[in-house]
């Protein structure tokens, strides 16, 4: 069983945008999406400030967030690198088999990178995640590059903070279309 700890896993300024976002869409009436919890058993107070400061997982997490959007089902994950290097490790074997699986069902799965060095956030489709992952698990690279990733699913972010997800899912969306014809 993992331990956790609050001062590692204090909720990023990603998943914050990317939940403002979500709340947006939501009024919107463009999607439903919501975070996903991470079910915890909590270990150990500060009773100064009634904050959990220790805890166990209880189960391995899926993905960050999962909802339908114009009624598609879509989950993604949310991931942030300090360089323009994202190293693999940072997805783990049973999120990929989550997504996967997911994918089968006939939804649609991705993650929302943010590339802090270069300041870019960027759209990965599954199929491309799946093909970095593979060359890893071949002996290959076992991170990719920002420069490996196509240009037209960089993420605009607006007023500061909304992480506009929706335009580059619509690119996804239409090239998966392309390619069952």
């Amino acid at each position: 069983m993992a331990t956790w700890n609050s001062r590692g896993l204090r909720g990023s300024m990603l998943e914050e945008s990317i939940n403002m976002t979500n709340e947006k869409y939501r009024d919107m009436g463009l999607a439903l999406v919501q975070k996903i919890p991470t079910p915890i058993t909590p270990v150990e107070f500060d009773k100064k400030t009634n904050h959990i400061v220790l805890a166990y997982f209880e189960q391995k997490s899926t993905v960050d967030y999962i909802g339908a959007v114009q009624g598609i089902p879509v989950c993604f994950d949310a991931k942030e690198c300090a360089t323009d290097t994202f190293p693999l490790q940072n997805v783990h074997e049973h999120q990929m088999k989550f997504m996967k699986d997911f994918e089968k069902q006939g939804g649609i799965s991705f993650i929302i990178i943010y590339f802090k060095k270069s300041d870019i956030y960027m759209y990965l489709p599954f199929d491309k995640l799946l093909s970095f992952w593979e060359r890893g698990k071949n002996g290959g690279r076992k991170s990719f590059l920002l420069s490996e990733l196509e240009d037209k699913y960089r993420i605009n972010v607006k007023s500061g903070f909304f992480v506009q997800y929706l335009e580059a899912l619509n690119i996804d969306i239409l090239r998966r279309e392309d390619n069952k014809e």
